[in-house]
């Protein structure tokens, strides 16, 4: 998997692959969607063997999506993307929201009504006895604001 997100990010999957020893590596870089999608093909072509499938897990901000998405289409690359943000995955852990969400400060602030102090910084232990309910309240979301594809991504994770 790819992100273009440091640290949340990080924090999660690294818990998921230690507590649910799930077969998953993390790979960061910063940068827009669309470059991320090629940097994941091109790591996957690199270490074909070493890989089922490849994700990229990107935040919608100001970036091109549409972009990305051809782009993921074209090179195979599977694509979860958070619309605002990744916290919009994190949220569904606790709760069932479906109403538009600003920004990543409107969704941290939601959030932290269920993890109190939350900012950028996460202890999974808080999340993993969610994780299934999280899967299900994404997949009823439709696109557009909030939407996560991250539920697919843990769902092909834990089905390995």
């Amino acid at each position: 998997m790819v992100s273009g997100g440091e640290k949340t990010e990080s924090q999660y999957f690294s818990g998921l692959r230690l507590t649910r020893r799930v077969p998953i590596t993390v790979k960061y870089k910063v940068d827009a969607p669309h470059n991320l999608v090629g940097y994941a093909a091109r790591l996957r072509d690199q270490y074909r063997e070493e890989f089922e499938a490849v994700w990229c897990v990107v935040d919608v901000d100001e970036f091109d999506i549409p972009a990305a998405v051809r782009l993921a289409d074209r090179l195979q690359v599977n694509l979860a993307v958070s619309n605002p943000c990744f916290e919009v995955w994190l949220l569904l852990h606790f709760a069932d929201h479906r109403a538009h969400v600003t920004d990543y400060r409107a969704a941290r602030d939601l959030l932290a009504r269920h993890v109190p102090g939350y900012d950028k910084k996460l202890d999974f232990a808080a999340f993993d006895p969610r994780v299934e309910d999280a899967m299900a309240r994404a997949a009823l979301l439709g696109p557009g604001n909030p939407s996560t594809g991250v539920g697919r991504l843990v769902g092909a994770v834990l089905r390995r």
